[in-house]
């Protein structure tokens, strides 16, 4: 991959409004979440947006870290013994990793760019990503989930209501308050607005 030099003028400020959308307090949260999921082998990154960057580059961790929501025999990404030192490897990893989380229930929208992980273009998206699969991880309570269930938001779920035939005949003569009211409306009283019409013979 060829290396980039310094951005200017326009880039320049694009992607310095990028770097601060860029959470501390969030990446710590997620470091705790990784190493609570994965165990202490996983070790720990230096603090800041460049280590977290390095520490999760190779997609190794990421690809444990999914692997990790999923039931024993079901994991969805071979994870390499050693970690790849190659760079198309480390991409196609992160790439395994993206459909994966998406798979799991990850929207498109939440999801991360390879590019965005890999040249540490928008590292705040790599986060938003992680924070996806934490709530959904949450959410699914589905005893895979390690870590305090309150790092993460819980999603919004489906409520679904059963009525029975008569209650849905019934609502057919409700008229929503949307709508206005019916009751006690009646034109007694009323009279045209302003003078009457002028016939003249």
């Amino acid at each position: 991959m060829a290396n980039k030099g310094p951005s200017y003028g326009m880039s320049r400020e694009v992607q310095s409004k990028i770097e601060k959308k860029y959470d501390d307090e969030l990446e710590e949260r997620l470091v705790e979440w990784i190493v609570m999921q994965l165990g202490p082998d996983v070790g720990r990154p230096d603090r800041g947006r460049l280590g977290f960057q390095v520490w999760l580059k190779n997609g190794v961790i990421l690809s444990k870290l999914v692997n990790s929501l999923y039931p024993e025999g079901s994991k969805p990404v071979k994870v390499p013994e050693n970690p790849p030192s190659m760079v198309f490897k480390q991409m196609e990893q992160v790439a395994q990793f993206l459909k994966a989380a998406e798979d799991y229930g990850v929207t498109k929208t939440d999801m991360f760019q390879t590019v965005d992980l890999f040249e540490g273009k928008d590292m705040a998206a790599v986060q938003r990503t992680l924070m996806a699969l934490g709530s959904l991880a949450v959410t699914k309570n589905d005893g895979h989930y390690r870590g305090d269930p309150n790092w993460f938001m819980k999603k919004a779920q489906e409520h679904k209501r059963e009525f029975t035939e008569s209650q849905l005949q019934e609502g057919k003569h409700v008229i929503g308050l949307q709508m206005g009211s019916n009751r006690g409306a009646s034109q007694a009283g009323m009279t045209g607005y302003g003078r009457p019409r002028q016939i003249i013979s």
